[in-house]
């Protein structure tokens, strides 16, 4: 894991720059900010651009974590109840123009139509509808190591956690793939065509109740994933360079291959994952980035408190390659997948 920890000169200039663009903006979310935001980007104190650029080039490692900002808890306010409607404004908008700031200097953001009500920043904190269920906003359940949206060709090439409050201490899971061993003949097997991943829940249209739809929103946003649901095509769990592999998984949303070779090497997979494993504990400010090509990650279960200070964090998708979802967004601005 690489990490940087922020200096109180990068905290002094940091808050000079998220002053200014606050003055300008009233959400992360607006159109004209996220057209500006690598431009402000390039504003950031100059070692954590350079820091963050060597870990989106060198792929030397598969987390990076940004540590030390400070994050005021009264102003905070309460961890929220249920998930927000897309045209909601937030008042944690300081955390939000950082965190996406930070994270354009790995890509651009996107959303999905499917999910969040297509807002492209996520909060993260348990529901209590959601309790039992296999789902970010869930608690009470283990969630299976997986990268994320691998069901879907135009995923991120890497997902952001912002930790707002995790007064217990919750762990995130985490394993790069370099860390599993794999025979070349497993490597091989796994780089074909042979599997199937089906949408996660997150994108699921009984999971969008109570969320709110945006202005001409209709539940036709679900469409592509039900049909995704129905015919998935076969995909490779593995690819590019097999010596230091791109890594395409979610078990729980996996059928068994058909075939024996793939099946066995699926298993082994999987066994190797499970064993090297590592938790990681978010603290209050800490900002951390995972390569979603090069490792899998989830959540250990909790219980829930429901007290307005629960665990939350933001979340965020991030692409190296827009254009490669352009078929899928209304327009090339749009930062949205339908």
């Amino acid at each position: 894991m690489t990490r940087i920890i922020l200096s109180d000169d990068d905290i002094r200039s940091i808050r000079g720059l998220l002053n200014e663009i606050i003055s300008q903006y009233r959400s992360a979310e607006e159109s004209e900010f996220l057209c500006n935001m690598s431009t402000y980007a390039q504003e950031l104190p100059r070692k954590l651009r350079c820091d963050i650029n060597r870990f989106r080039l060198a792929e030397d490692s598969a987390v990076l974590l940004v540590s030390g900002y400070p994050i005021d808890e009264e102003r905070l306010g309460p961890t929220p109840a249920c998930l927000r409607d897309a045209q909601t404004l937030s008042d944690e908008i300081e955390e939000e123009i950082l965190f996406t700031l930070v994270a354009s200097l790995l890509g651009d953001v996107i959303g999905w139509s499917s999910q969040h009500c297509g807002r492209i920043i996520h909060d993260v904190f348990p529901v209590k509808a959601h309790s039992a269920q296999q789902i970010g906003t869930g608690s009470e359940q283990l969630i299976w190591w997986h990268t994320e949206d691998a069901f879907h060709d135009s995923r991120g090439d890497y997902v952001g956690l912002m930790c707002l409050r995790n007064p217990d201490g919750v762990a995130t899971t985490v394993c790069p793939i370099d860390c599993v061993p794999l025979t070349e003949q497993q490597a091989q097997v796994l780089s074909q065509p042979l599997f199937i991943i089906r949408p996660d829940e997150s994108h699921q249209r009984k999971n969008a109740a109570g969320a709110g739809l945006a202005d001409g929103q209709t539940d036709s946003r679900f469409a592509r994933v039900e049909e995704m649901s129905r015919n998935p095509k076969k995909v490779p769990i593995l690819s590019g360079d097999l010596k230091a592999p791109y890594i395409r998984i979610d078990p729980y949303f996996m059928q068994p291959a058909v075939e024996p070779e793939a099946r066995q090497a699926m298993e082994e997979l999987t066994r190797s994952i499970d064993e090297k494993i590592q938790e990681l504990v978010l603290a209050q400010g800490d900002i951390c980035f995972i390569d979603n090509f090069r490792a899998v990650h989830g959540r250990k279960p909790f219980k829930a408190r429901y007290d307005n200070k629960d665990r939350w964090l933001k979340r965020i998708n991030i692409t190296r390659d827009l254009r490669k979802s352009r078929g899928e967004r209304s327009s090339a601005l749009s930062r949205i997948i339908t």
